[in-house]
C-alpha cells in the first residue's frame, strides 16, 4: 500500500484527508511530482544530514504536488547548473533554506519579503506538498521548492556567488556521540556555502538543542568566510523575519532554550586549494627565471 495521487477519474481530494490505494509495480508515486531518488547513484555514497521520513501524504498535499511540482518545483539530481533568474522568473535575491519542515514558516517569510525569492529543500514529501499548496493558497510566486540532497544542490547546482543568504532551522541535531558526524553544520559544509554565498549573505541557524547549538557557534567563528553579527561574539535574539512556529511555542512553553545565530559572509579569501595552487605556480615560475628559462 501507498500513498495515492490525485487522477482525472478520482474525485477531487478533501484538504486534510489521506488517502491511499494500490499503485503498480514500478509505478512512480507522483507522476508529475517529485521524484524518489533524484540524484540517483551519480554521486559518492557518503554519510548524510538528513534522513528521509515517510509519513501520509494527505490528498491536499497530493494534489499540490501533482499540479504544481511541474511549475515550482526542482529535484536535486547534480545534472546541470540552475539559472536562478530563469527558475523564478526575475533577478531578485535568492537565499536558500535547507530543511523546512511543513513550510509554515517559509510560506509567512516569503509572504512577508515578496521582493526575495526562497529556494526551499527538503525530503520529506507532504511536507513539500503542504508548502506548494501554502504558496498557492496565498498566491506566493517567490518560493520554490527543491527535492533532495542540498549538499549536490550546493557543489553542482548552483554558481558561484549566486546566493544572498542561507537558512537552517531547526536541523536534526544527531544528539548521540557516534552520531555528531552527521550534523549538518561542519567545517567542510560551510567551506562549501561560502563559495556559492556572495559577500554580506547572512547565514541564519536556529536550533533548540543547545549543545548543537554551541557547537554551530563554534565552528562559524572559527571559520575564516564568516564572521559574527553579534559584537559579543554570541548568539542573537530571534530576528523579526523568523516566524515563531507552533513547534517552537510548545518548546519554549516546556522550557526550551532557542538559540539563533547569524553570520555574515565576509570578502573572499583564497581557498587553501587555490593557495597552494598559487604557490606552485609562482615557484615553477621562480625556477623558470633562475634558469633563464
Amino acid at each position: 500500500m501507498s500513498d495515492s495521487l490525485h487522477t482525472p477519474e478520482a474525485p477531487h481530494p478533501t484538504p486534510g484527508v489521506s488517502v491511499r490505494r494500490m499503485r503498480g509495480k514500478g509505478e512512480p508515486r507522483f507522476p508529475d511530482g517529485p521524484k524518489a531518488d533524484p540524484a540517483g547513484s551519480h554521486f559518492e555514497r557518503r554519510i548524510r544530514s538528513f534522513q528521509p521520513r515517510r509519513s501520509r501524504v494527505t490528498a491536499g498535499q497530493a494534489d499540490a504536488l501533482q499540479r504544481l511540482w511541474p511549475k515550482w518545483g526542482l529535484d536535486i539530481d547534480g545534472q546541470r547548473v540552475i539559472d536562478l533568474t530563469e527558475l523564478f522568473g526575475n533577478a531578485n535575491p535568492v537565499v536558500l533554506e535547507i530543511g523546512f519542515g511543513m513550510g509554515e514558516a517559509t510560506a509567512r517569510m516569503a509572504a512577508a519579503d515578496p521582493d526575495t525569492n526562497i529556494l526551499a529543500v527538503d525530503v520529506h514529501t507532504p511536507g513539500q506538498g503542504n508548502l506548494l499548496n501554502l504558496a498557492d493558497q496565498s498566491g506566493l510566486t517567490n518560493i520554490r521548492v527543491g527535492n533532495g540532497d542540498a549538499i549536490i544542490l550546493l557543489r553542482e547546482m548552483l554558481s558561484p556567488d549566486s546566493l544572498d543568504g542561507l537558512r537552517v532551522y531547526f536541523p536534526d541535531p544527531w544528539p548521540k556521540k557516534r552520531h555528531h558526524k552527521r550534523r549538518l553544520i561542519q567545517p567542510a559544509f560551510l567551506t562549501l556555502a561560502a563559495t556559492r554565498l556572495r559577500p554580506g549573505a547572512i547565514v541564519h541557524c536556529a536550533t533548540d538543542w543547545e549543545p548543537y547549538a554551541e557547537q554551530m557557534l563554534e565552528v562559524l567563528t572559527a571559520h575564516p568566510a564568516f564572521e559574527n553579527t553579534q559584537p559579543d561574539g554570541g548568539f542573537a535574539p530571534r530576528p523579526g523575519f523568523r516566524p515563531l512556529t507552533r513547534f517552537e511555542g510548545q518548546g519554549l512553553d516546556k522550557g526550551h532554550v532557542v538559540n539563533d545565530l547569524l553570520f555574515r559572509r565576509v570578502q573572499h579569501e583564497q581557498h587553501p586549494a587555490e593557495h597552494a595552487q598559487h604557490e606552485e605556480h609562482d615557484q615553477q615560475d621562480h625556477d623558470q627565471s633562475s634558469t633563464g628559462a
